[in-house]
């Protein structure tokens, strides 16, 4: 694809996305105050990226430390704002440049993470805004807690180790309704007083903003599947 392709296909995409998440709010009874998209940009290199920021888009989500580690920093230095969130599984060793390279991380599962991260924000002076992956389908292929020690967990990191928890994240199952697994991450943040629900991808994010979500998940609806 040629690069006048790219950017005329990723603009004309990431506009019909942020349209589709205006309709998509006022048509829910109750939506979060705002809710930002995330553009999905893993394996995706420069030349895809740059025309969905030249179209304005300045929040974008990794799934792996290092992909992001390569890419993102020239790619911070041309454009200001850029917003990283880390979307994806995180290793206990990849703790400190996760803390130093991204602004949210979605994907906090268990204590030796919390407890690492704990150290490295006190370390770097910064903590970025954290989310507790919630394993809604209790699948044992999945990384999350499930949503019956979702409520220690979060606990476990405000009162022991004092990190903050902004929110709760999910990835419903394959080949299941969505809205359930929504529903239930909603009544979890809820009773947990967290502001933030990280939920919807390329295929159910109006389903996920009927629910509340404050941030979906939107890559191949962007940049399209990777070849």
């Amino acid at each position: 694809m040629s690069p006048q392709a790219i950017l005329h296909d990723s603009k004309t995409a990431l506009a019909a996305i942020l349209s589709r998440i205006e309709a998509a709010r006022k048509a829910a009874l109750a939506p979060a105050p705002k809710t930002s998209l995330i553009a999905v940009s893993k394996t995706h290199g420069e030349a895809e990226i740059a025309p969905v920021l030249d179209a304005g888009q300045r929040i974008f989500g990794e799934n792996r430390v290092q992909e992001a580690k390569a890419k993102w920093p020239a790619l911070r230095e041309r454009y200001a704002g850029i917003e990283l969130h880390l979307i994806g599984p995180l290793q206990t060793n990849k703790a400190r440049e996760a803390v130093e390279l991204f602004d949210a991380i979605h994907s906090v599962d268990r204590p030796k993470l919390a407890e690492a991260l704990k150290l490295e924000c006190e370390r770097a002076g910064r903590t970025p805004l954290l989310f507790i992956q919630v394993n809604t389908g209790e699948e044992p292929q999945k990384a999350g807690v499930t949503p019956g020690q979702a409520a220690a967990f979060v606990e476990y990191c405000r009162e022991t180790l004092r990190l903050p928890i902004g929110g709760l994240m999910c990835i419903p199952p394959a080949g299941e309704p969505p809205a359930p697994h929504f529903a239930l991450l909603a009544k979890i943040a809820a009773e947990n007083g967290l502001s933030f629900l990280s939920m919807g991808m390329s295929a159910d994010f109006e389903t996920a903003i009927r629910f509340g979500a404050t941030h979906v998940r939107v890559g191949s609806a962007i940049f399209g599947e990777r070849g």
